[in-house]
């Protein structure tokens, strides 16, 4: 049997939620059946799947141990590969500029290791680092949270990442990106001068879930999503190169922020930025 004792960063979510990140591998029906037959329960009485856990709410879960693996020991924390370029940090949020080259999560592209050492190249690991070393986070006093990424860039895209350090920050902010309060812009290097200083392309993307390989057409095609994208061009050199950005985008307090820490080298990758 395993107790958790519900802290601020369990609070608010829904009991089988819960239970699906304080356990490892326990499929969805074997969940419910276990919550049906009272081998999961809340202050020691019976509970439905859809109850919202408060601070303090005890949780018992009479189930085998192998569904209780930890992740990373805490020591671990000091084995980050990855380097981490703290933008602008608080209470609640970090903000990191993330190089090309390094993944966001282990399994992001296809092949990717899912070996100890992939694991701690990655940003999201160099974050729980960051914060373990700083005393911010104990892996060993969490029940179900763990510091995480509110978005994601491309391996071989840089720029900033939103990182949440509590429960609370990471619903407000995922939400906040749901709702578009978030912009997010790219500046990148195209070689080639466009037609058009500035103009909105329209195509049409299918993506192959299996090799996670993209195919872009200039009309609609069956399960094809259609994609719009704003640019402008900011300079262009004798090289034929051109300087673009993304120009679906709204400045906001913290815009200039982002820009003046966000550099620009003429290589082949972008450089994306999310900006609040």
């Amino acid at each position: 049997m395993k107790r958790f004792v519900i802290n601020e960063n369990d609070a608010g979510q829904r009991l089988d939620k819960f239970v699906t990140k304080a356990t490892a591998g326990m499929p969805s029906s074997l969940l419910y059946k276990y919550i049906r037959k009272k081998r999961i329960k809340v202050n020691g009485r019976r509970c439905e799947a859809s109850d919202r856990l408060s601070p303090g709410d005890v949780v018992e879960m009479y189930v085998p141990d192998e569904f209780f693996e930890k992740e990373s020991s805490p020591r671990e924390y000091s084995r980050s590969s990855a380097p981490l370029d703290v933008v602008w940090e608080d209470e609640n949020v970090l903000l990191v500029n993330k190089r090309p080259g390094v993944l966001s999560h282990t399994g992001d592209e296809r092949g990717a290791a899912q070996s100890g050492e992939a694991e701690r190249s990655t940003l999201v690991f160099a974050v729980k680092s960051y914060l373990y070393e700083k005393g911010e986070y104990d892996p060993d006093r969490e029940n179900s949270f763990a510091p995480a990424l509110c978005n994601r860039i491309d391996r071989n895209t840089g720029g900033i990442v939103i990182a949440a350090k509590n429960a609370a920050t990471l619903r407000a902010v995922n939400e906040a990106i749901k709702r578009r309060d978030i912009k997010k812009f790219y500046l990148c290097a195209v070689h080639g001068i466009p037609d058009k200083r500035e103009a909105t392309a329209t195509a049409y993307l299918i993506k192959d879930e299996k090799t996670k390989k993209v195919a872009v057409f200039d009309s609609p095609r069956d399960g094809a999503k259609k994609i719009v994208t704003s640019y402008r061009v900011l300079k262009t050199d004798d090289e034929n190169v051109s300087i673009c950005i993304n120009n679906s985008f709204s400045f906001s307090s913290l815009a200039f922020l982002f820009s003046s820490v966000a550099t620009f080298k003429k290589t082949s990758s972008s450089v994306g930025i999310d900006t609040l």
